[in-house]
């Protein structure tokens, strides 16, 4: 029996390959993300670390004069000892990390591109995009405060020089290096935070007399010390490849239910082959043992053939990255892991198929004496299959509630969100399985309800419908894998769309502008130079506001701004817990969150502020569920808040960039920088924070859209491998339509609309699931973030997933358009 099973495999081996598709694909996504995880971490551990390749020795961790760098270079045994120090200072109110670096020689972190490396005190060179947003070109002499006292105090400011541009490892836009004696000349540094040694040629016993010299202070190999940073960075490899494996254990799922839908279709192909078995003394038992065993054979070659596919990929990447300039590390061969891909895929390729070969070894002799050599598709799903799929119906419906219940108000105290993300998790998977049993229920309805534009299209869309509604559990077993992976990109886009506004809410908050202008040292910022900024045209939405310290009762150190809560559009964004800011005016107020929870204070209640002896009374019309724009407890009207003493002078000024990108900030950067003329200033450039929390938002969305891509990958090939082998199954009935009239060009349309319609309805129940389990997850995580649907994102994906399944069905469409109707007649 054994034998005769896999001489029929062997015979045909596109039907295997077609079989076992799906775990192709899954075993060359599992076995490629290994090798992308070696790569990333070898190309860290060979190059991405701080500490240069050429260190021996690294003294750190403790007190180190400066005077030890003198006498360790002088120790026997050691050709080079470099000692670092990193400083901070204001240039122009803009902060600057003033790094020491020798700038060239083995030991050398920076790198000169452009003019030179300082040579003496009062020189530095900045990376290029500190030159860029600062302004320090070449040449160009500042003032800077880089001295300051024991106690914190300023001190007399440097005078800074830039003599070059160099590359390094970073660049945030705000690095300065200089050679370690000229940094601690400027900044009166008398320790360094680390010794970088270099040893001599055919040095012995080096350790022992640095260690010996450098008490209180812990001496290791740069070997590593290089291995602890790249471990560093390596643990943050490893947890984003944590939840890679997470999106890879959702896709070997997808391809276990494409394969086990597969293995049913060949296998009814197959009927009267297998009951002609039957009837020469084949048991039952025989019959499901040899199946499984031609299921074991399919995930061994498929799994064979993924891994050998990723193996070429990933030797064959740094080549190609090296085309370019790009250097990574080669993967290796992860032989341990190759085996265990492989036994990945047989073990999904056996558990699939034993269902379809146990429903397959009950097939009656008698079926042999059948003209067809395929049965029916059959359309209940039985009884059992209804109970399962109704109790996890049940069981997900009442977790969701559970959920439901326990949802945090818009203030959580004390809430831990974990439980409760835990339960829509679990709700969600029980729904999924719930619709794998009662899937073949609910395509009918489905296709009964989005297929009608398809069947009044004309004859082909009607022959389509029907053909997809003739074997519901067929496209049930596609479709529901479709419809996993629109879930998941539903719930991420939902989630991302939620979390991006309660961000933009935040950040109008911390960072209602593009920039904001305030005095060193608390000082106030003129009126006249508030003016000057509203002249430049770089510039607009120039808002100045006035600060206030006042008391509320016995609360006090809480500020009071009359910000004009209307001039900056980032304002419209902000998140109001109660009230409306609109209404604020003379004798009004907005109050914070905190300032609520500290007084007890509510929108409607009488107010009365202190400052100094002066006191003013008010009534909330607002309250914000945080902290207050630019810091405030209290939003006044400028009226009352010069009733409370404010001066005539300003505290700040916000203003946005007049042009959008990188070029507009810095254009705008630069006019404030004019404006200012030298004075004692600083200017924040707020609007980088926003655009770091925009990127590593977008980040995440794009990582997890391309990690649920997997799924939706291997359902695209699902769908093209059921119209393929349905293709097979059909051919008589191909002939049929073809010899009543039916054109090639319409037969192949009625196949790919087949295949679409495998979309339609995959797509329409993911979007059903994924949007409501996403909403349910973002309030369970109790940061009071609002629902937010993208609805044109959606319906881009809807449109996306039916136009790919229509695709995959192109191809075993022409093939069946190209055989005669008489052959196709001739055929059983």
């Amino acid at each position: 029996m054994l034998r005769t099973q896999m001489r029929g495999v062997a015979s045909r081996p596109t039907r295997l390959l077609l079989t076992g598709l799906a775990v192709l694909v899954v075993s060359f996504v599992v076995y490629a993300a290994v090798l992308a995880q070696q790569i990333t971490e070898r190309s860290v551990l060979n190059g991405l670390s701080g500490t240069p390749e050429t260190v021996d020795l690294v003294v750190r961790n403790g007190d180190i004069p400066v005077g030890q760098v003198a006498r360790i270079a002088g120790t026997a045994g050691v050709a080079e000892a470099v000692g670092r120090v990193d400083a901070g200072g204001e240039v122009n109110g803009d902060y600057l990390q003033l790094l020491s670096d020798p700038g060239s020689g083995p030991l050398a972190t920076a790198t000169v591109t452009q003019g030179r490396y300082p040579s003496k005190a009062g020189e530095i060179a900045v990376t290029p995009r500190t030159a860029e947003r600062m302004g320090l070109k070449l040449g160009l002499t500042v003032g800077a405060q880089i001295r300051y006292s024991d106690d914190g105090k300023p001190l007399a400011k440097s005078r800074l020089t830039v003599v070059g541009l160099v590359q390094a490892r970073d660049d945030y836009g705000f690095q300065a290096y200089a050679p370690t004696a000229a940094v601690v000349a400027l900044t009166g540094a008398k320790q360094v935070s680390q010794i970088d040694i270099r040893y001599a040629p055919g040095a012995r016993d080096v350790q022992e007399r640095v260690t010996a010299l450098s008490k209180g202070a812990e001496v290791a190999t740069g070997e590593d010390v290089r291995h602890e940073e790249a471990e560093q960075k390596a643990s943050d490899v490893n947890a984003v490849f944590a939840v890679i494996a997470m999106f890879v254990a959702i896709a070997v799922v997808a391809a276990g239910l494409v394969a086990t839908s597969t293995f049913r279709i060949v296998f009814a192909q197959r009927m009267r082959q297998l009951a002609l078995l039957r009837a020469v003394g084949a048991g039952r038992g025989s019959i499901s043992r040899s199946l499984a065993a031609e299921g074991a054979l399919t995930g061994l070659v498929t799994g064979v053939a993924g891994v050998l596919l990723a193996l070429g990929a990933g030797h064959l990447l740094p080549v190609v990255l090296g085309w370019f300039g790009k250097e990574i590390s080669s993967p290796g061969v992860p032989v341990p892991a190759a085996l265990g891909t492989v036994a990945l895929a047989v073990v999904i390729t056996v558990l699939a198929v034993l269902a379809p070969a146990v429903s397959a070894a009950k097939v009656s002799p008698l079926e042999a004496l059948r003209s067809s050599g395929t049965t029916g598709a059959r359309r209940d799903i039985g009884a059992l299959r209804w109970i399962t799929g109704l109790l996890l119906a049940a069981g997900a419906a009442v977790v969701a509630a559970y959920v439901l219940q326990g949802l945090p108000g818009r203030d959580p105290k004390d809430y831990d969100p974990a439980p409760m993300l835990f339960a829509v998790v679990g709700s969600g998977a029980l729904a999924f399985f719930a619709l794998v049993a009662l899937g073949p229920v609910l395509v009918r309805p489905v296709l009964a309800l989005l297929g009608a534009p398809i069947r009044r299209s004309g004859p082909v869309g009607r022959l389509a419908a029907g053909g997809v509604g003739a074997a519901p559990r067929r496209a049930a077993a596609v479709s529901v894998v479709v419809a996993l992976g629109v879930t998941l990109i539903a719930g991420a886009l939902v989630g991302g769309a939620s979390i991006r506004v309660l961000a933009e809410r935040e950040s109008a908050t911390s960072a209602p502008a593009d920039y904001e202008l305030t005095g060193a040292d608390q000082a106030p910022v003129p009126v006249a130079l508030a003016d000057r900024l509203r002249e430049r045209k770089e510039l607009t939405h120039v808002t100045p506001y006035r600060r206030v310290e006042t008391k509320i009762g016995n609360t006090e150190g809480l500020t009071a701004t009359d910000l004009a809560m209307g001039a900056l559009p980032r304002l419209g964004k902000l998140d109001v817990a109660a009230g409306s800011v609109r209404d604020l005016a003379p004798g009004k107020a907005v109050i914070s969150g905190y300032t609520s929870d500290m007084t007890g204070l509510r929108v409607g209640d009488p107010i009365t502020l202190q400052a100094g002896r002066r006191s003013l009374t008010v009534t909330i019309v607002a309250q914000l569920p945080d902290s207050g724009p630019v810091g405030s407890a209290v939003v006044l009207d400028p009226a009352d808040l010069t009733r409370l003493g404010a001066p005539a002078t300003y505290s700040g000024v916000l203003a946005d960039a007049a042009a959008d990108g990188e070029q507009g900030r810095t254009d705008g950067k630069r006019a404030i920088d004019e404006s200012v003329a030298g004075g004692s200033f600083r200017t924040d450039v707020l609007a980088d924070q926003r655009d770091l929390i925009d990127d590593n938002l977008t980040m995440l969305l794009v990582i997890a859209l391309g990690l649920i891509g997997l799924t939706v990958a291997i359902a695209v090939v699902g769908v093209g491998t059921t119209t393929a082998l349905s293709v097979v199954e059909r051919v008589r009935e191909s002939g049929v339509l073809r010899a009543v009239g039916l054109s090639r060009g319409g037969l192949r349309a009625m196949l790919t609309a087949e295949s679409a319609l495998y979309g339609v309805i995959g797509a329409a129940i993911g979007l059903a699931l994924g949007i409501p389990y996403a909403m349910l997850a973002v309030k369970a995580l109790g940061v009071n973030a609002p629902l937010a649907v993208p609805a044109g994102q959606l319906v881009v994906v809807f449109l996306v997933l039916v136009a790919l399944t229509a695709l995959a069905g192109v191809l075993p469409a022409r093939k069946a358009a190209k055989v005669s109707p008489v052959a196709a007649l001739g055929t059983e």
